[in-house]
């Protein structure tokens, strides 16, 4: 903020760039709406949120035109209904944080808002998730710096926002903490306090995993309800799909969601039947173990490489590792690998072979007539690829689960990114 320059006057430019967002941009706009605005002390160089308020720097703020300034609010508001807070898991901190700004700014240039300087935006990874540009990110952008500071992580090295305790903020330089949680308002000072001296917001304390996971629900729903808003004035589009569909899906493991699936079909249990005459007259209970059997398909078209099918075999012993399941691999192009079919069980790891050869177009019928033909009912077939191919028309008997690595929809069965 310059110099003699009013707080009131940042607080108005803030509450114009709100109303402008939400009669252009009615989902954006409903979104900001939920955040408080307050008034950030010098942790914050230009925006923040730790998806419970958004916090601002005044300086920063008065240097905006009034598109960039909409871009910022709009930037903090689509990492809370995104539940970029709750997604990292174990990914390393600061190359998540620049996968979520490179997710999000795309969608707001779509929009037609102009970002402020140094946002990062490239058209690579336009349409991808957070979690799909976060492999793809080089060390040479790990350098570049995010729009804003993501405040509901601590920082990995254990600077700042830890405790409880508020940082040591110089006083002064900082306009008044906005509560904007009412739609049509920036909040008032309070009536005793003048005009530029309004208490700072100390950075905000991390958010443990029981806030994490409360928040997004919460977030979930006011996401829901603005894009319901949007409809009703007309301007839903193809960015607003996107974002309902990273927001609202469930994210799940496919290494979980195959292991759910056959804990009910593959589990150990207690048998009744009447036992042979040699072992005597009584029947007692006898443990039964019946091992659950599963198809793995792989896409070997060209467009899976040899370390994505590495880590898949690695991730499937892994899953034997806990269950016991028998698995019969199966490789396929536009035909299926006269090789196989490659048959592990139970108590064998499931190996690749030395050579999978492919390369051609994709089809996965081949896979499903293959299993049709040998009168098999399995627990469950897993095919790993990028669903861009020809399906068979009607889906099978069995639960089908794709793990699919990048965009492509399919027709029917589980879909689970894997990236």
């Amino acid at each position: 903020m310059t110099e003699g320059q009013p707080a009131a006057a940042t607080e108005r430019r803030l509450a114009a760039a709100r109303t402008r967002l939400i009669l252009d941009h009615p989902f954006l706009g409903a979104l900001v709406l939920r955040l408080p605005l307050k008034t950030a002390g010098r942790w914050c160089a230009t925006t923040a949120t730790d998806a419970r308020a958004l916090f601002y720097n005044p300086g920063w703020v008065d240097s905006l035109t009034a598109s960039q300034l909409q871009f910022a609010l709009a930037h903090e508001a689509l990492h809370c209904a995104l539940g970029h807070f709750a997604r990292r898991g174990h990914r390393v901190q600061r190359r998540w944080d620049l996968a979520c700004d490179f997710a999000i700014n795309p969608l707001l240039l779509e929009e037609g808002l102009a970002p402020p300087p140094g946002a990062q935006v490239l058209s690579l990874y336009r349409g991808m998730s957070a979690e799909e540009i976060y492999p793809c990110l080089d060390d040479e952008q790990l350098e570049e710096e995010t729009l804003d500071d993501h405040a509901w992580d601590g920082d990995d090295g254990g600077q700042g926002g830890q405790g409880d305790a508020a940082p040591r903020d110089e006083p002064g330089g900082g306009a008044g903490a906005s509560a904007a949680g009412a739609p049509g308002g920036s909040g008032s000072a309070p009536a005793d306090a003048k005009e530029g001296e309004q208490a700072q917001a100390p950075r905000p304390r991390p958010l443990n995993a029981t806030e994490r996971e409360h928040l997004r629900g919460q977030w979930q729903r006011h996401l829901a309800a603005a894009a319901q808003r949007a409809r009703e004035a007309g301007k839903g589009g193809g960015a607003l799909q996107r974002l309902l569909e990273e927001g609202l899906a469930p994210r799940v493991s496919w290494r979980a969601a195959l292991a759910q699936h056959l804990a009910q079909t593959s589990r150990e249990d207690y048998s009744w039947l009447r036992p042979s005459r040699r072992e005597g007259a009584a029947m007692l209970p006898s443990l039964r173990s019946q091992a659950g059997d599963v198809v793995v398909a792989i896409d070997t078209s060209g467009s899976v490489g040899a370390d994505d099918l590495a880590h898949f075999a690695a991730e499937i012993n892994a899953l034997k590792g806990t269950l016991t399941v028998r698995t019969t691999l199966l490789a396929c192009d536009s035909a299926l690998a006269t090789a196989g079919p490659w048959v592990a069980e139970p108590w064998e790891p499931m190996v690749l072979p030395p050579r999978l050869t492919g390369g051609g177009g994709t089809d996965f019928r081949p896979v499903f007539d293959w299993v049709a033909r040998q009168g098999q009912q399995p627990d469950a077939l897993v095919y790993f690829t990028d669903a861009c191919g020809s399906f068979p028309d009607t889906p099978p008997a069995y639960p089908v689960l794709w793990l699919v690595k990048g965009r492509a929809p399919v027709p029917w069965g589980r879909r689970i990114a894997l990236n």
